[in-house]
């Protein structure tokens, strides 16, 4: 297990509860309540504020205003985003304004990185911060953010990717076109590091109309995401595609970009994060990527949500570059599996 604070991972859910209760301070001025945050706000500090978040508002049905004091607070991770998007929604249904106190560079810099920046009102507080750099170093959720080694990996990776997507681009856009009118591409907004959304780029797989159709089709699986093994949406050609893993092609240039990486977690849609709770949110330490743990498991036998976040979070802990390397060599022979059945 990884020690340091920003390697700090929970395999399992339950650990949550086993760790002791967190205390914050609040303070209350009129109807305005002040909560002091702790100097880490981590999975488990997440937990404890979301909860107390939550009794404040119901507790006290006069507040009109919530300050989140982070003037102690040098880290935070997806957990503690998730936590933050969800008091915010509270706030914001009960017609409440909440501001942030003493946002250090650090933080605000992990909130740019989330898109989040502009979403919360940041006020200067009331205590100093130390003197920071203008361009402060932002500490990572996760060793494999911050890896060189493994970005010119995905460089290369997503080149030689690339290379292969334009050779065999005419002939799949060809066989797309005439199975099913339409566009060759597809496109859809996925949430990867810290939640932040991106667009992923795969070969159009399923009819033009796939998402309108969505509502009369059965999902399969148990909890967030959306899976069905016969999903009528896909086209014929689209199911050689989907079996050969060559929808996904386009997805190196998400790579490339510094999107998506070779291996990570699996990219989640936006209405999938709505649904989960604190814990699940570390899925969103590390990038996602193109293949991971689900891909060599057999995602097509997976159906329950939470296996899936067991899965993401082993990765998270036993991640290394030998242990991409092994994934990425798993996925390749599952992949020349796949294609003798053929």
């Amino acid at each position: 297990m990884l020690l340091s604070p920003n390697r700090r991972l929970i395999s399992e859910v339950n650990m949550v509860q086993q760790r002791s209760p967190i205390e914050f301070v609040v303070t209350q001025t009129d109807s305005t309540y002040l909560i002091k945050l702790p100097s880490m706000l981590t999975v488990v500090e997440a937990v404890a504020f979301r909860t107390k978040c939550r009794e404040l508002i119901e507790a006290h049905p006069t507040v009109t205003k919530l300050i989140l004091d982070f003037v102690q607070t040098t880290f935070i991770d997806s957990s503690a985003i998730g936590a933050l998007v969800m008091c915010l929604k509270a706030t914001k249904s009960r017609q409440i304004e909440m501001a942030l106190w003493s946002v250090r560079p650090e933080i605000l810099a992990i909130f740019a990185l989330a898109d989040l920046d502009r979403q919360f009102t940041i006020e200067p507080g009331t205590a100093p911060l130390d003197p920071v750099l203008i361009q402060p170093a932002v500490e990572s959720t996760h060793p494999s953010i911050q890896s060189r080694t493994k970005r010119l990996i995905d460089i290369a990776g997503a080149l030689v990717g690339l290379t292969i997507t334009a050779l065999v681009f005419v002939p799949i856009a060809i066989a797309i076109k005439l199975d099913s009118p339409g566009s060759v591409l597809f496109s859809q907004t996925r949430c990867g590091h810290l939640g932040r959304h991106f667009r992923v780029w795969k070969f159009r797989s399923m009819v033009t109309d796939a998402e309108q159709l969505k509502s009369q089709v059965q999902n399969e699986n148990e909890g967030a995401f959306f899976k069905n093994a016969k999903d009528p949406r896909i086209t014929k050609v689209g199911q050689f595609l989907r079996k050969t893993s060559l929808d996904e092609l386009p997805q190196f240039w998400n790579v490339l970009r510094g999107e998506m990486s070779l291996v990570g977690t699996r990219p989640p849609l936006p209405e999938e994060v709505e649904r989960y709770e604190i814990p699940n949110w570390q899925r969103l330490d590390v990038k996602p990527g193109i293949t991971g743990e689900w891909q060599v498991h057999g995602r097509s036998q997976i159906r329950n949500f939470e296996e899936v976040i067991q899965l993401d979070l082993r990765y998270q802990q036993r991640w290394s570059l030998k242990y991409d390397l092994q994934l990425i060599l798993k996925t390749v022979a599952v992949l020349l599996k796949k294609g003798s059945a053929f």
